[in-house]
């Protein structure tokens, strides 16, 4: 029992600072269907598709003005570790010419069903996997290294969602050239805003005591985010079962949260956690339940409904609960650099 409580908790990450691999091969054979790199030329308006909302917003700010048709597969508010697409999905699946995946083994049995749907001549490009070495993976409590699922959630960090960026603009690119200078410009303005993001951030973290830096949220979405900006996860209450802890660990958690001097744990609007809201009552630490890692704000359409509108709502959240001034961020203009019209399921 005591090792599966510190399993939850612990500090340790692993990790190699830093994003080298900035080129959009991935690691695949450029015959693969599974590689960020094709030879393929479409005749026409690019049909796509892509998985969490997250990507299809990031997706849609480089493709939007140029025709192409883009579906995400993964609901709002659903958890994408372990969604598995229903069997109408095959059709989207099946009439695409490029599939925007994040990998690093989040949406296993979506991708699972569209190497068995895919058309000849169409590429399933992981953008995560397209950005990072394996030397570069976080493995943590949530995500341990002999589970061999390394923490997936980069896009929850500015300067690896440029990156993605930039894997989609060089895909489309090569698939519809005609319109690669569009993407170049649609990319340079999202690219832009993405960088005024990351400096308010780092802004706003400076106003905040470091010693109250530390991070206890329903989910491990945070590990690429907090290694950029000097912030400390302490735990995530969801681990990689998924499972709610037992009471005796919530007992050992509600220690550890006091020790550790944490000023506020952080719940979801999405996936509500009665633990968080227990350990919070229990501390007198203040429970904050409105984060969310890949349900964007709003409804499609909205003025915040994109990645930029998520990431600020996020950010403004933890700065402020944890003692901040979010003034840099309140400021910033997060509407999309093109009309996003990107079809997100519900």
């Amino acid at each position: 029992m005591k090792s599966r409580v510190v399993f939850l908790i612990s500090a340790a990450l692993v990790v190699t600072a830093g994003c080298s691999n900035t080129s959009s091969d991935a690691v695949e054979s450029e015959d693969s269907p599974v590689s960020c790199t094709s030879t393929t030329v479409i005749d026409g308006p690019v049909n796509i598709a892509t998985t969490v909302a997250p990507i299809t917003s990031i997706v849609a700010n480089i493709a939007g003005g140029s025709g192409a048709t883009i579906t995400g597969i993964v609901p709002e508010g659903t958890n994408s570790h372990t969604f598995e697409p229903k069997p109408s999905d095959a059709a989207t699946l099946e009439n695409a010419d490029v599939i925007f995946i994040n990998g690093l083994v989040l949406e296993e049995p979506t991708k699972d069903l569209a190497l068995a749907n895919l058309k000849d001549g169409a590429i399933i490009c992981e953008v995560g996997s397209a950005i990072l070495s394996p030397d570069q993976y976080i493995y943590d409590f949530s995500f341990p290294k002999d589970g061999g699922k390394p923490n997936p959630h980069l896009w929850t960090n500015p300067p690896m969602a440029k990156q993605y960026a930039e894997v989609v603009r060089d895909v489309l690119s090569r698939l519809d050239p005609a319109h690669a200078d569009l993407f170049a410009r649609n990319f340079a303005a999202f690219a832009e805003k993405i960088d005024a993001l990351d400096a308010a951030m780092i802004t706003a973290t400076a106003t905040i005591p470091e010693a109250q830096r530390k991070l206890l949220t329903y989910h491990d979405a945070y590990a690429y985010f907090s290694v950029h900006y000097g912030y400390t996860v302490i735990g995530a209450i969801q681990p990689s079962s998924f499972d709610e802890p037992t009471p005796k660990e919530i007992a050992n958690l509600i220690t550890q949260v006091r020790e550790s001097g944490v000023t506020a744990v952080f719940g979801s609007e999405v996936f509500p956690s009665p633990v968080l809201e227990q350990i919070g009552a229990e501390t007198g630490v203040r429970y904050v339940d409105v984060l969310r890692d890949d349900d964007l704000l709003g409804e499609p359409g909205g003025a915040e409904h994109s990645w930029l509108g998520l990431m600020r709502f996020d950010y403004v959240t933890m700065v402020e609960a944890l003692g901040g001034d979010a003034s840099a961020l309140k400021t910033l203009d997060v509407s999309d650099v093109v009309k996003d019209t990107a079809t997100y399921p519900q």
